[in-house]
């Protein structure tokens, strides 16, 4: 059974910068997608990025392209999320979540298509 822990979430201000990760355990996490899904209070989870299996494929929402960057360490079992210039509005708990999938290809816009998730980390953009 996979496990996914996120950690890296905080208070931070408009402009400033975080990196969130997610720490993957109970499987070797270079046999799936990872992807980063945010849920705000009175908001739909939505998509922020994901990435395939190797790393060779990324994918991100419109509202964070330029912002952040996903990657990942397989020797590590851990995807990162760095998150630059950030806005009020980028506050959320944020979630990673994995599916097993061998495909070159990854989308953020069916999180139902993810099997396992994360317990979530804050964050929180203010002044």
């Amino acid at each position: 059974q996979l496990q996914l822990v996120e950690s890296g979430g905080g208070l931070v201000q408009p402009g400033g910068s975080l990196r969130l990760s997610c720490a993957a355990s109970g499987f070797a996490s270079n046999y799936y997608v990872i992807g980063w899904f945010r849920q705000a209070p009175g908001k739909e989870r939505e998509g922020v990025s994901c990435i395939t299996r190797r790393g060779g494929t990324t994918n991100y929402a419109d509202s964070v392209k330029g912002r952040f960057t996903i990657s990942r360490d397989n020797a590590k079992n851990t995807v990162y999320l760095q998150m630059n210039s950030l806005k009020p509005e980028d506050t959320a708990v944020y979630y990673c979540a994995a599916v097993a999938s061998v495909q070159n290809m990854c989308v953020i816009n069916r999180p139902i298509e993810y099997d396992y998730w994360g317990q979530g980390t804050q964050v929180t953009v203010s002044s």
